[in-house]
């Protein structure tokens, strides 16, 4: 029997897991995009020009990551309000792919749970997960990772909204079950963008109101 760590490529996960790609996804018809309040953009600016400053210096690692940007664009967008629950490198169980009689282990870097809106068998109806990168590294870096953990909460529901994100990039993917389960690219966000920064936000406040 094998363990295999975190560490995967793309193609690993695809074959372990069954997964299969879908391109050319898009935020129209799957949420509903709300206009930004005054405050929210004013708060908005001011992550983004907090960020800026650290990137301006030179690379800023994944753990500044999680705190300059990601962690408060989550606030922001209502991840700290009841019912949901943000959990920070918590661990997930170990996958068992049978066909080869293996294991898959790792930790979550950042995952946002509604905790209350549960089904009849007292499971969350949606995870977001979040793997973050430094700005050095492309935010695509994550996605394996993501899929990983994500694949483990499909079998409690039929799908997922996960986002890899390095700071400066960040990219949803819409995750379902199925036989093969799939994942979908969304659009490459980018946090220097004035328009596609505000729909960063759109898209995080959106999935918060599932």
């Amino acid at each position: 029997m094998t363990t295999i760590p975190r560490k995967l490529s793309l193609q690993d996960v695809e074959r372990l897991l069954g997964f299969q790609a879908r391109y050319n996804g898009s935020f129209t018809g799957m949420l509903t995009l709300e206009p930004l309040t005054d405050s929210e953009q004013q708060e908005l600016d001011r992550i983004q020009n907090e960020f800026l400053a650290y990137w301006k210096e030179g690379k800023v690692t994944e753990g500044q990551v999680r705190v300059i940007a990601v962690a408060p664009l989550l606030r922001l967008a209502g991840f700290n309000q009841p019912p949901i629950k943000l959990r920070v490198e918590e661990d997930i169980a170990r996958i068992y792919v049978d066909d080869e009689d293996t294991y898959i282990t790792g930790r979550f870097d950042i995952v946002a749970a509604n905790k209350q809106k549960s089904t009849a068998s007292n499971t969350p109806l949606w995870i977001l997960v979040i793997e973050s990168k430094n700005s050095a590294v492309a935010e695509s870096t994550g996605l394996p990772q993501l899929l990983t953990y994500a694949f483990k909460s499909l079998e409690s529901q039929a799908s997922v909204w996960g986002l890899t994100a390095n700071g400066l990039d960040y990219r949803f993917v819409y995750i379902q079950q199925g036989n093969p389960p799939t994942y979908q690219f969304m659009p490459i966000i980018s946090f220097f963008e004035g328009d596609r920064t505000r729909q960063l936000l759109q898209v995080l406040k959106a999935i918060g109101k599932l």
